[in-house]
This record gives C-alpha cells, structure tokens and sequence, in this order.
C-alpha cells in the first residue's frame, strides 16, 4: 500500500491539525468505499476489521494505520491500493471533509 504525493501532503497537514491518524474503508453505505481518515484510536475497529498497513509517510512522526473491513478486504486483496486525494467533498466524518478535497483509493490488479 502507497500514498501519492498529494495524500502525503494531506496527511501531513491534517497530523499537525489534529495529532496521530489512522484510516477505516468500510467498503458499506454512506460514503460507499472511501478511506475516512480519524485522529488515531477514534473509529473502533473489531474483529470484522483487518489493519492492512502502518503507512510510513515523510514529516509524520508515527505510521498511520490504514484498517479495511474484512468483506472489502476480501474483494481487493489481489490489488496493489494507493491512497491518493481529489478535490470535493467527501464524508462530514472524515477529517479532510472541511478542506474541499477528499481521499480515494486507487487500485490496480497485483502482478
């Protein structure tokens, strides 16, 4: 799992914002697939959950925990993803939501 350039650039600004990070992709309704960023330890993760990576990004002192539901996980697990951001607006939920852009996830199939 990576992260653009662009993500990087937001993680690093929403650390400084609003301390340690982690991600959550439930892959369920709301905001469909889209990784919700949240201070670290705020979304509560379960045993339907499965912690994909801990993001090494330049600038951020501690990796970033990126969580995905088992069930999404179950469908892209033969993909390489990388976290990337797009301008407009994402979840209330999600950190980014207030700055115009949002996270996405980019996939394309594992060689």
């Amino acid at each position: 799992m990576t992260v653009t350039p662009a993500a990087a650039e937001l993680i690093r600004s929403l650390r400084e914002r609003h301390g340690p990070l982690m991600f959550h992709q439930s892959g369920g309704c709301c905001d469909g697939s889209a990784p919700m960023c949240y201070p670290a330890g705020e979304f509560r993760t379960g045993g339907s959950d499965v912690l994909l990576a801990a993001l090494e990004v330049d600038g951020v002192p501690e990796p970033v925990e990126f969580w995905m539901s088992t069930s999404q996980w179950e469908l892209w697990k033969h993909t390489r993803l990388t976290v990337d951001v797009v301008p407009g607006r994402g979840s209330g939920f999600s950190l980014e939501a207030p700055d115009g852009v949002r996270f996405l996830i980019r996939s394309r199939l594992a060689a």
